[in-house]
């Protein structure tokens, strides 16, 4: 048996610093704190890196700071509509779905249409079916409400209105996520979204797409992306950090700075990923002013941070 590595985000395009209070950012660090606790505890136990990557991902759907499950931003009609994905560093199963409302945790829906069904991607009736058939919980829209996201909402349309478009990042994009290595060696992959502020109705991002915003294969690692999701989309984001590291030999970290600082970043694919590699070394690069993001290694004391300088 070899060592854990587990890291999380929870999402790229963060409040501002200028716009940062100590109160706002000691919120955001305890809900980063409590994900990294909640996968690390699967872990410590033996858990599977799929278990790991779930629990830390619902903790993250259960806070309503962060945009997926209970933090879900709306769409242009008012609406919110969610996208998971899983993926299994064994065998590259993998499950997702997109734009599903009502089950309380999106992840658990994805792992099981990979789990339960012989397909990969579910939308509509049948997706929110799985869920049921699952025994999952489902919330009533109150639960899935939040002032702050329906005030961006408003904010973004009246902008829209005057013909503007915010450039601040944190409307443009916000997902959660987790990646992790168990001690048997197999990796794991694992986000959630509530897709773009003021998005179209129907819109897909690149979160449910295996091998754009979510990856995972053991010969190389585990990916999980957050940024612009068209961009990331269109330069399959995941499986291109991979390919580095199988075909030109580069180390995750060099794999995943040019995948972030060079490929998405001079395409106006603004945001990051978090990263495990099958030795358990940890990858976080992003392009922008923060990422939420955590991380902890077996026998080390877990990291949260949001700027550069934590």
């Amino acid at each position: 048996m070899s060592t854990y590595s587990l890291a999380i985000h929870g999402g790229a395009g963060t409040i501002l610093r200028s716009q940062m209070t100590a109160e706002k950012e000691a919120a955001y660090k305890a809900g980063l704190a409590r994900a990294v606790a909640a996968g690390e505890d699967v872990l410590r136990q033996d858990g599977t890196a799929m278990d790991a990557v779930t629990a830390a991902v619902c903790a993250l759907e259960d806070e309503p700071l962060f945009n997926a499950g209970r933090g879900a931003v709306f769409t242009t009609e008012g609406a919110q509509e969610m996208d998971a994905c899983v993926m299994d560093g064994r065998d590259r199963s993998a499950g997702a779905v997109a734009g599903i409302f009502g089950p309380r945790n999106p992840v658990r829906v994805a792992r099981a249409v990979m789990e339960t069904t012989p397909h990969v991607l579910l939308i509509g009736p049948m997706a929110l079916q799985i869920a049921r058939d699952a025994g999952l919980p489902f919330e009533e829209r109150d639960y899935f409400f939040t002032q702050a996201r329906w005030d961006a909402l408003q904010e973004t349309m009246e902008m829209r209105r005057k013909g503007q478009e915010s450039d601040d990042p944190a409307r443009r994009h916000g997902t959660v996520g987790a990646v992790a290595r168990d001690r048997a060696g197999n990796l794991a992959a694992a986000t959630s979204t509530g897709g773009m502020t003021a998005k179209l109705p129907g819109r897909v991002g690149d979160t449910p797409l295996p091998g754009a915003g979510t990856f995972a294969e053991n010969a190389t690692c585990a990916v999980s992306g957050t940024g612009h999701g068209e961009v990331f989309i269109r330069y399959t984001a995941g499986s291109e950090i991979a390919a580095r590291m199988r075909f030109l030999g580069q180390s995750l970290d060099e794999a995943a700075q040019h995948v972030v600082m060079k490929d998405l970043h001079d395409h106006d694919g603004s945001g990051g990923v978090i990263a495990i590699a099958h030795d358990g070394s940890i990858s976080m690069p992003f392009n922008c002013e923060g990422m939420y993001r955590g991380s902890v290694r077996e026998g080390e004391a877990p990291q949260v941070a949001i700027y550069r300088d934590a």
